[in-house]
């Protein structure tokens, strides 16, 4: 018993650090360019929509990763693969994006992905699989999927409006499988995006 608690606790310290650390691992081609301050081509709301896009993909990235470390739930693991697999990959459009365009991106996920990291952290089993499906799985998919609206609409740069567009079909595909997870599991109850 006292090896077990002891073994989650490692963990949970150990997701948390994985959080904490800096993402140029995901985009090893644009390391270099990543943190290099430079003249954009963008308007400052655009870049900021460029850096938004690439911590929601972080976000995603780190949140599959401690579900495949601390879920049990083949289906949960699935779905955790799928969102590092996908995300990995829209995070690359997005950091080929800003190479381009000469926007420096974050290097890290935000306070509040910070802090959904740690509380998951703590849970196990079932508590951990509703906790993430209905935060990472739903809530964050639904946040996304309106933000991505909201810059294909508010975008300057046509590269930028193009690649929000591309991205919410994944998003959209992702937050119908979440919701239906959550709402089959007894979690949060799904709603299809606006």
């Amino acid at each position: 018993m006292l090896k077990s608690t002891l073994i989650k606790c490692v963990l949970g310290a150990a997701v948390a650090t994985a959080f904490a650390m800096p993402v140029s691992s995901y985009a090893q081609a644009g390391a270099a360019t990543m943190n290099t301050p430079a003249a954009s081509a963008l308007s400052k709301g655009d870049q900021k929509i460029v850096a938004d896009m690439a911590r929601a993909n972080m976000a995603e990235i780190e949140a599959g990763k401690l579900a495949l470390a601390n879920s049990q739930n083949a289906e949960v693991k699935t779905f955790a693969q799928r969102m590092i697999d996908d995300h990995t990959k829209a995070l690359g459009d997005v950091t080929q994006l800003a190479q381009t365009k000469g926007v420096t991106l974050p290097t890290e996920v935000d306070s509040k992905h910070k802090a959904l990291a740690a509380k998951l952290g703590k849970l196990n089993g079932d508590a951990f699989d509703k906790a993430y499906m209905a935060q990472a799985g739903v809530g964050d998919h639904k946040a996304v999927h309106a933000a991505l609206k909201k810059f294909e609409a508010k975008a300057k740069d046509p590269d930028v409006k193009a690649l929000a567009a591309k991205m919410l079909p994944t998003v959209e595909q992702h937050l119908h499988s979440a919701a239906g997870m959550a709402t089959a599991k007894g979690g949060a109850k799904g709603s299809s995006p606006r």
